[in-house]
């Protein structure tokens, strides 16, 4: 009991900051949190009874702090939860993953505005989550160090294109998550660095040649496609033969389950965005117009760049050429590259061409698009392609490739078909769906058969502000373009 009544008084001197928990036998005193060992005087503890101490531990003074789920943009209310990279007790420090989430139009990362611990999980998988309400509970010692900014989100793998705001010096810098944290592992303020993005957006590349700068080292390059001359004649790989026959399609191999009853499921994700758009594109009144194109040229074309592409990392498929010969055409007939406003009161010329490319993947129909086709090459057209299948089949497609589409093209021919009616995604005004290929007997000028590669393709144009003639011109344009692929080097930038 002396004990005790010493290690109270020597508690009351230092200010009550610590607190008894139970006493133990043990042979020597301990303290649990050694900091505050320098308040003490440790001769007082220097008890005649060496068979008893006192296990100590400090009051937690950390507050619980409820992160909410911000807006991520585009009118976007609600997501669902796809996947939880923290669960109750973890910790967590600034930028670190929380959880990933689906709305109606892309996956979103949500990363963590604080360093604590995680107390609380406000959702399981697959529930709805609403903007404006708590996300997750944290435990956190360091709200006075938080900065009163939105929370940040950023999308995988496509990072580069999602910006975050930053305010500083009473104006906002433009950089994601990665770019902010590599600014804060170097020590470098992001309002000292010059922004050589969109919008004077801070990438990558500015941090590293900020910091080359500072220290004096050389960066090596960016790495840029090596061009690769053709190959001679004579070295050509002969392709291989093809079987041209007719191919049996292959089932879907699911196995077919009898469940016995009805069930109802929730319209959300990518099904609910498809429900939204095409209620309004019931507004629009589509005037169609079809055609066939001889794809003869285009596919030897292809066959002699195929493996050129392929020594470059990339799969050069018929798409990247309808996409840059819709492009070329839209540069002729510019009101097929617009937009209206709700009243159709008000016609938008675009200066980009975002040429959207519709994709069947397992989550619902997804239209991502190719930015700036109009400076692109066809080489460049096919990696960007390549990219958006990769992330498209993984739904890893960011909001900034799912939006900003100011045309579009379906190739529904790669499931089957020759004419179809594609429906128009507002706020554009025109789109093309592209048949399957067919071997075909046609006559050529001397009246002779030959094989021939058809291609159907049907257009939908919004006939309020495009008239039948103008979407006919677009159309014996982009087909002479295809029928002839060395006409569009005239018209190449």
């Amino acid at each position: 009991m002396a004990a005790v009544r010493a290690l109270r008084s020597c508690s009351q001197t230092a200010g009550r900051l610590i607190r008894v928990h139970h006493i133990r036998p043990c042979s020597s005193v301990r303290f649990i949190k050694s900091k505050y060992m320098s308040i003490f005087d440790k001769s007082a503890f220097k008890f005649s009874h060496q068979h008893r101490s006192f296990r100590t531990s400090a009051i937690s003074n950390g507050q619980i702090v409820q992160f909410k789920l911000s807006d991520i943009g585009e009118g976007i209310t609600e997501v669902t939860v796809k996947e939880w990279y923290v669960k109750e007790g973890d910790s967590v420090s600034q930028f670190d993953s929380i959880c990933e989430v689906q709305s109606d139009k892309a996956s979103v990362t949500i990363t963590s505005r604080y360093d604590g611990i995680i107390r609380k999980l406000h959702y399981n998988l697959d529930e709805i989550a609403y903007v404006g309400k708590p996300l997750v509970d944290i435990e956190t010692d360091a709200l006075k160090d938080v900065a009163s900014e939105e929370d940040v989100v950023e999308t995988p793998a496509v990072s580069h294109e999602e910006h975050t705001h930053q305010e500083i010096k009473g104006h906002k810098t433009l950089a994601t998550p990665a770019v902010r944290r590599l600014a804060m592992e170097n020590n470098i303020k992001l309002s000292e660095v010059v922004g050589t993005g969109k919008d004077n957006r801070i990438l990558k590349e500015d941090i590293l040649n900020y910091l080359a700068k500072q220290t004096g080292a050389i960066l090596p390059p960016s790495p840029k496609p090596e061009i690769i001359p053709p190959l001679p004649k004579s070295k050509t790989v002969p392709a291989a033969p093809k079987d041209r026959g007719i191919k049996i399609p292959i089932p879907i191999s699911k196995p077919i389950v009898f469940a016995g009853k009805d069930k109802t499921e929730a319209v959300i994700g990518f099904h609910k965005a498809m429900v939204k758009t095409m209620t309004a594109a019931l507004k629009i009144p589509h005037f169609g117009y079809c055609d066939e194109i001889d794809l003869t040229q285009l596919v030897q074309l292809r066959e002699e760049l195929k493996p050129l592409a392929q020594v470059r990392g990339v799969k050069l498929s018929f798409m990247p050429f309808f996409i840059k010969a819709a492009s070329l055409g839209l540069l002729h007939y510019p009101i097929l590259n617009t937009s209206v406003d709700e009243n159709c009161q008000n016609i938008t010329y675009k200066a980009s061409h975002n040429i959207g490319v519709a994709m069947d993947t397992e989550q619902g129909l997804i239209v991502p698009n190719v930015k700036n086709v109009q400076v692109c090459s066809v080489f460049e057209i096919a990696s960007e392609l390549n990219r958006l299948l990769t992330l498209g089949s993984a739904g890893q497609l960011g909001t900034n490739d799912l939006t900003g589409g100011t045309f579009t093209l379906s190739n529904i021919g790669t499931i089957g078909g020759t004419y179809a009616k594609p429906v128009i995604l507002p706020p554009e005004v025109a789109i093309g769906a592209l048949g399957k290929i067919q071997v075909l007997p046609r006559f050529n000028g001397n009246g002779e058969v030959f094989k021939a590669q058809i291609m159907n393709v049907s257009w939908s144009a919004d006939h309020r502000i495009i008239d039948g003639a103008t979407m006919a011109r677009f159309s014996n344009l982009w087909k002479s373009y295809l029928e002839n692929p060395a006409s569009m080097l005239l018209d190449l930038k």
